[in-house]
């Protein structure tokens, strides 16, 4: 399930992200920023809040062309991770890591077969990343991604894995997170985005916190891979008393803006907010602050009838699972006050259903952004 939900994600992304329009007003580009609040009531009662940047163009995020198309023609790697995410894989603690994940061999039949293949893979790239990053990792060892495909994407921090999946691991020395966000952004943002500011900004910010960590994902497809840059932070056992949300709390700052790398068109659907409740019991959304956009159903699916508007789409809206995206319109900057809403009481006659882990799984791993394209992709015309 988790593999299908990761392939169809990416395939949408990859395959709408040049910069075309339905109209002359409306344009998708192929940088996106995206906000993700996931309050998880249910199993680990954290709040996780994060923000990516990504793109699939090399000039928007830039890592050598040469080692990007080597690394998707090979065929073999499902992502290379740059991380000071704590245990990255098991046994691997106080340590940044490097991950070169690695479809596993079918005719590899025992151990050392399978670490035998993943290393003959891996080091064909080990030392340019390295070299790249300014980085001096060392193999530490090589580990078998386990079936409990839901663990690990919440271990690695969003990182795509799953069974069948062998990590090369490579270790070094543990880094702040706000310095190692300083030192990648440097080398991966050009400076006309940095300049720009943004979620740039707010995830630099986000970065000093704490409890804050630092992920680069680059994750091959058939023609583009995809890059991105996230930063998160956890907030340890507060969810269950959390019935007022204000999303900007957990990303602590008073105000979102924009990228003004956008400044030059309309892009609506490149610049969006998600906010994710995972609850035990059903739960609906009641007293929202802002606007809730018009929408139609589309595919069993709320779509915005008209994306100039800022305001929330919600869907599903009740349940054990809400989903909010916030969709800024013509604005460039939102507030707390205007993003603020309530879970409600009142008892819902919705039949409760357990939560099975795909549907954790997709609430992990999405990309804000894939809401983006599903948008493109069902249909929508101002």
């Amino acid at each position: 399930m988790q593999q299908k939900i990761i392939f169809f994600a990416i395939i949408a992304l990859v395959g709408i992200s040049v910069n075309y329009a339905y109209s002359q007003e409306m344009s998708l580009a192929t940088f996106q920023e995206t906000a993700q609040i996931i309050i998880d009531k249910r199993i680990s009662q954290n709040v996780t809040s994060s923000i990516t940047l990504q793109s699939t163009s090399i000039q928007e995020i830039k890592i050598p062309a040469e080692l990007e198309q080597r690394i998707r023609e090979n065929g073999n790697i499902s992502a290379v991770v740059i991380t000071n995410q704590d245990k990255c894989v098991l046994g691997v603690s106080g340590e940044s890591c490097i991950l070169i994940n690695v479809k596993r061999n079918p005719e590899d039949t025992n151990i050392l077969k399978i670490q035998n293949s993943t290393l003959k893979i891996s080091e064909q790239f080990i030392d340019e990343i390295n070299g790249i990053f300014d980085t001096k990792a060392k193999l530490h060892s090589t580990f078998i991604q386990p079936s409990d495909e839901t663990n690990t994407a919440l271990q690695t921090s969003g990182v795509i894995s799953g069974k069948g999946t062998i990590s090369a691991a490579y270790t070094m020395p543990m880094e702040d997170t706000d310095s190692m966000y300083e030192k990648i952004s440097a080398i991966l943002i050009p400076k006309a985005i940095r300049d720009s500011g943004g979620f740039y900004d707010a995830a630099r910010n986000l970065s000093t916190e704490e409890n804050a960590k630092m992920t680069f994902s680059i994750i091959p497809a058939d023609s583009k891979s995809l890059l991105q840059l996230r930063v998160s932070t956890t907030y340890s056992g507060i969810a269950p008393d959390i019935d007022r949300i204000n999303p900007l709390e957990f990303l602590k700052t008073d105000v979102l803006k924009r990228s003004e790398y956008f400044s030059t068109g309309f892009y609506p659907l490149n610049s969006i907010i998600q906010v994710a409740v995972l609850s035990s019991e059903n739960t609906n959304i009641s007293d929202v602050a802002g606007d809730i956009i018009p929408t139609q159903i589309i595919d069993n699916e709320k779509i915005p009838i008209d994306v100039t508007k800022n305001g929330w789409v919600f869907d599903p809206e009740e349940g054990q699972l809400i989903q909010g995206k916030y969709i800024f319109g013509k604005e460039t900057t939102v507030n707390g006050d205007e993003l603020r809403f309530s879970l409600g009481g009142e008892n819902l006659k919705a039949e409760k259903q357990e939560l099975d882990e795909s549907i954790l799984v997709v609430v992990i791993i999405t990309i804000v952004a894939i809401a983006a394209a599903l948008f493109y992709l069902k249909g929508y015309k101002k």
